[in-house]
Parts: C-alpha cells; structure tokens; sequence
C-alpha cells in the first residue's frame, strides 16, 4: 500500500517534487560554495578521515580509509573536482527533476562517502529524503523535466527497434 502510494499518487508526487527541490539546493549551494573559493581541496578531509580510522573507537572503518590512503589520496585533485562537479550536477538535476532517479542514486552515494568518512552533518537526514526519491521511481520526477524527457525516451526507444521495456510513468 505505502509503496503503491508514493510510486503513483499525485499528491505524494507535490511533496517528493518539494523534497527534490530541497535536496537539490542544498546539493547545488555546496558545490557553487566550493567552486568559488576557488581553491577547494578535499586532502585535509581525506587526512582527517583516515586519522579517524585509528585509536579505541575508530569513527572510520579500516576498508575506507585504506580506500582513501592508497586511491583517493594519492589522487586528490581529480576526487575534488569530481566532488564539486558532483555536488553541482546532482543539483541541478534535482531542481529541475531531470533524471531524477539517476541524480538522486549518485546523491545517495556521495552522502554515504561523507558518512564513512566520519561525517554526520545533515548527511544522514539528506540519505533518509534521498531514499524517498528513489523508491518514489518516476514519481519523484513527475512535476520536472522528467515528466517529459522520459516518456519521449520511451518512444525514442520504440521507434529504434529496442525492445518495448518502458520505463513505468504516472499519469
């Protein structure tokens, strides 16, 4: 019933398109913020992160900081811009409700790399309204772009000779 509900129901479609808009901002302000000072670099956070992995109550699990020592780390610039160019993307994808499902997937993934470093924040409250969207399917794009841009997928689909699974919309 509940999955019934927030996968097809107009109203509850309002409230995911409010959510989105929410988590896109806060998305959207976080990376613009790190773009402009122009001079963001994510190797301190990696620097705590893995000291944070050590002592009686380790905040970090071992298997991530060793992720962050040996791959992250190493390759700090190139995760900085991914960071902030991520942090955009999702966004405005969120805002505009433009592949909502993919753009809240790849929110839910940077959220949970903040939490394995140690971070709470608003991280955790951010993966709780992301879930939402994501379990909302095309839902929880319905009043954005998407409400468009998919079915017209779809029928791009079809007329190419691609097999008729179509992506399930509301109406």
């Amino acid at each position: 019933m509940w999955n019934h509900f927030i996968r097809h129901n107009k109203y509850a479609g309002a409230v995911l398109a409010v959510i989105r808009v929410y988590l896109g901002y806060t998305w959207l302000t976080a990376g613009i913020g790190k773009w402009m000072s122009g001079s963001f670099d994510a190797s301190g956070f990696m620097k705590g992160a893995i000291a944070s992995a050590s002592g009686e109550n380790p905040a970090v699990q071992g298997w991530w900081a060793a992720f962050l020592q040996h791959i992250a780390l190493p390759n700090a610039e190139l995760f900085s811009n991914v960071v902030m160019i991520g942090e955009i993307l999702v966004g405005m994808a969120l805002i505009l409700g433009v592949f909502t499902n993919f753009a809240a997937l790849m929110g839910i993934i940077m959220n949970f790399a903040y939490l394995f470093s140690g971070t709470v924040s608003i991280n955790a409250q951010m993966v709780l309204l992301t879930t939402f969207l994501i379990v909302a399917g095309f839902n929880a794009g319905k009043f954005g772009l998407d409400r468009w841009i998919i079915p017209f997928m779809n029928r791009k689909l079809v007329k190419n000779g691609t097999p008729k699974k179509k992506v399930r919309t509301v109406h």
